[in-house]
């Protein structure tokens, strides 16, 4: 997650010509400024300048020299911003999925930028999602969780989009002896047009602890779903919807967990450019505006591939809501 955040917070500067740029991202360098984590802090160091150094391969500067560990502990204590109504911000999960990275499942790289509260950029990177159709199915399975054992040199892919566009794009990640060249075998995805929840493919969190299983089970029994729920780490549950392998994400938090905007505002994008539909469990849009959290959010949210299916979801969580409160 360290190494990640700084080179992405040192490549948006070097790039973007702006060393005071605003980036929101989930980690900081308290940990690694103690003297006992020296160890861990050269580590970081090292994968940081590995990185850097591969910048050429795809069309981007890097630094002249190999960067120390101040420069390295400056460039993560530069992503404190909490973002807000006005102005751009960069958004970051650096490793969005850290259990399915450890895992060998999946995880993603996820960056997103806001300009005036809304989401207008969005890059999701999936380094075990193989841009081969049906992949998350095709994957091997553990139970009813998703997990990818990749061929030996298949990589996964990065997706990408741009609000107001109505188009987004998915390509398989640079080969390591190869330059990003475009377009890249760049290719135009767009959500399924499964609109009955009897065909449609469910996707949840893995993990229970923030995310209630029990209430999802309930509004999926209640909206007609028949298929066993995909539980998937990271916003691949998005980009699977987005690239039309799967119909439906919802997500319920649990008493007291709030929503933050790091883990959502990427894969939000894909999906609505995609030809999807995001909301609130209330069937209100997600509000980036507030800071780090999704304040104000009802219950929980709902992707769909489509308006049709989602209405059928938003009126089953209402049902179950309802039932469960009797």
């Amino acid at each position: 997650d360290w190494s990640v955040q700084a080179t992405v917070s040192l490549m948006l500067s070097q790039n973007l010509g702006d060393q005071n740029i605003s980036i929101v991202a989930e980690e900081d360098s308290h940990t690694l400024s103690n003297p006992e984590s020296s160890a861990l802090l050269l580590t970081v160091v090292n994968a940081v300048n590995g990185c850097l150094s591969e910048a050429p391969r795809f069309g981007l500067q890097g630094p002249n020299k190999a960067l120390g560990s101040s420069q390295i502990l400056d460039a993560i204590s530069k992503c404190n911003s909490n973002g807000g109504p006005s102005g751009r911000h960069w958004v970051l999960d650096p490793v969005d999925g850290t259990l399915g990275f450890v895992r060998g499942d999946q995880y993603a790289i996820a960056l997103a930028m806001i300009e005036d509260g809304e989401v207008v950029l969005g890059v999701l990177g999936c380094p075990n999602y193989p841009v081969k159709d049906d992949a998350l199915n095709m994957c091997g399975q553990r139970g009813h969780d998703v997990r990818c054992e990749l061929p030996p040199r298949e990589g996964g892919c990065v997706m990408y989009t741009q609000k107001h566009i109505s188009k987004a794009w998915m390509q398989p990640l640079i080969h390591p002896d190869k330059r990003l060249e475009w377009p890249n075998s760049a290719k135009l995805i767009r959500v399924s047009s499964i609109d009955d929840p009897a065909q449609a493919t469910f996707c949840e969190p893995v993990e229970s602890n923030n995310s209630d299983h029990s209430f999802a089970a309930g509004v999926a029994n209640n909206a007609g779903i028949r298929k066993k729920p995909l539980r998937v780490h990271s916003m691949v549950k998005y980009g699977a919807i987005a690239r039309g392998e799967a119909e439906i994400y919802m997500k319920f938090a649990r008493a007291g967990y709030k929503e933050k905007i790091w883990d959502h505002a990427t894969g939000v994008l894909l999906v609505q450019e995609a030809g999807g539909v995001v909301t609130d469990a209330g069937g209100r849009p997600l509000d980036f505006s507030r800071g780090i959290y999704l304040e104000s959010m009802d219950r929980g949210l709902i992707a769909c591939c489509g308006s049709r299916l989602h209405q059928k979801i938003i009126a089953a969580v209402y049902a179950s809501w309802d039932s469960s409160h009797l």
